[in-house]
């Protein structure tokens, strides 16, 4: 007999490694996938309060919110939604290398998606310095130079554009750092067996994150440059 037929198969497929606590696989695999979207449930609430909070001081305030809204740079955050949804391919395409066990595109398409996203924050972080130069950066008691009329609620504007969009771009960062946490593994062909729960759980994450990036940059970038103000008596 061939001791050669015992021998377990250089590519042989691994059972992937199940926690003490869990009875099997399938049922480790769909806790963490519900566990994730419980969190993200969590998430939709925190973000539609605020989205709610600005969208009451709006139908308050609509003019003073639109002049504020046209300091915003359109170009910038156009280019920043492109950014972000070519980072949810990215991701969506590393969801599905894992599937499929192709291990190192799993890593490629991780750093593709960290890239763009820093690109993102990037572009963001540009955005934040201007606001501080012209002094329309309501934080830390910073001077607020308005020339316009209504300067308390265009304060009001602001200071929602800073703490929403500075609370999505954190968001990103974890998401950033996260991703970083499975590249090695990736190249470590990990992942060649189709193990493909953590990829998932990262990018449903960041799914998110992108979402609710789609509801800010209309809200704050696109809506109030449709109110003009009433012709002059």
């Amino acid at each position: 007999m061939s001791t050669t037929a015992t021998l377990p198969s250089a590519t042989a497929k691994r059972t992937p490694v199940v926690a003490h606590h869990f009875d099997d696989w399938d049922q480790q695999y769909d806790a963490c996938v519900l566990g994730m979207w419980t969190f993200l449930v969590t998430e939709v609430m925190f973000f539609g309060g605020a989205i709610g909070v600005y969208m009451i001081y709006r139908w308050q305030y609509p003019m003073a919110f639109a002049h504020a809204s046209n300091e915003l740079d359109v170009w910038l955050g156009t280019f920043n939604t492109f950014i972000l949804l070519t980072s949810s391919l990215t991701v969506a395409l590393g969801v599905r290398y894992a599937h499929t066990g192709e291990s190192r595109k799993v890593g490629w398409m991780l750093i593709g998606t960290i890239f763009l996203g820093a690109i993102f924050l990037g572009i963001k972080a540009y955005e934040y310095y201007t606001k501080f130069h012209h002094n329309i950066a309501p934080l830390l008691d910073l001077p607020f130079d308005w020339g316009g009329a209504d300067p308390g609620p265009t304060k009001i504007f602001f200071g929602l554009y800073f703490g929403m969009t500075g609370i999505h771009a954190l968001h990103m960062i974890i998401g950033v750092v996260l991703m970083a946490m499975f590249i090695p593994a990736a190249f470590r062909n990990e992942y060649r067996d189709g193990n493909s729960l953590g990829v998932e759980v990262i990018g449903l994450y960041w799914h998110f994150v992108d979402l609710v990036w789609i509801f800010l940059f209309p809200l704050l970038y696109l809506v109030d440059r449709a109110i003009t103000a009433p012709p002059a008596l």
